[in-house]
């Protein structure tokens, strides 16, 4: 018998938990733990961080996980990393539900770097203002830079005050279209934008707001992940899973 285990965290995870409880097929839902007010799931969940690989290897062989989604973001390379690990240490397939990079287009204005340090070196030294949209966990490094004034936006108000004297923080959960990405563009004179190419649709508004705006967007690219295979389709994860009830049998 069929139990999985996805990795989530994201709103294509979200969705597939959405097919995977239609469906009826015995699913359990993780969480990393980052977030204090996660969305809630149709699935049994936990929350919280594994122990690395040896104890995502232990939790498979303790849950009987049969398959492993890896659904986190793009940019959680240590977890993916740990799921590559103990996949193979235990023997579970797996298979990571991964959206594609955002690719530039006509009127885009990137700057591309390979990291969060490339990208502070990549903001002017002239006082502007910035938007970052790269996540809390990520902005200490833009203390390098504090001429700037910045705009953050969470999903979870910030556990303490942010690195650099002008920050203007709003906490609001996703995701956001065109329309409200050129409305905070736009009231708060925004300059330049931050963001990580996560890919897929829910965060791509701002993106778009500032092909609208004219606006530079230093694009951070997405760190390397271990080969495993993957789709874009949820349809493709349910076919994996082999349960006769999430193909519509």
């Amino acid at each position: 018998m069929t139990r999985a285990l996805i990795l989530g965290g994201t709103s294509d995870a979200n969705l597939l938990a959405e097919a995977i409880a239609r469906a009826g097929c015995d699913a359990i839902y993780s969480y990393g733990g980052r977030t204090r007010a996660p969305a809630r799931q149709p699935l049994p969940i936990r929350v919280g961080g594994f122990g690395g690989a040896s104890g995502l290897a232990a939790y498979i062989r303790q849950k009987n996980i049969t398959h492993v989604v890896d659904a986190t973001h793009p940019f959680a390379a240590a977890m993916s990393s740990n799921a590559v690990a103990a996949c193979a240490t235990t023997g579970t397939p797996l298979l990571a539900l991964e959206r594609a990079p955002w690719t530039k287009g006509s009127g885009d204005n990137w700057i591309e770097v390979s990291d969060i340090s490339a990208a502070v070196a990549a903001l002017p030294d002239e006082p502007t203002r910035v938007f970052l949209a790269i996540g809390r966990q990520h902005i200490a490094a833009f203390g390098a830079k504090p001429q700037h004034a910045y705009v953050l936006r969470f999903v979870d108000p910030p556990d303490s005050a942010p690195p650099f004297p002008q920050a203007d923080i709003t906490v609001s959960r996703g995701p956001f279209v065109l329309a409200d990405e050129l409305e905070t563009m736009q009231s708060r004179h925004i300059g330049w934008i931050v963001a990580r190419n996560a890919g897929g649709a829910g965060a791509r508004a701002k993106i778009d707001a500032a092909r609208v705006l004219g606006l530079p967007i230093i694009m951070i690219a997405r760190p390397q992940l271990p080969e495993r295979p993957r789709t874009e389709s949820i349809a493709d994860v349910l076919r994996w899973l082999g349960h006769r009830t999430c193909l519509g049998a």
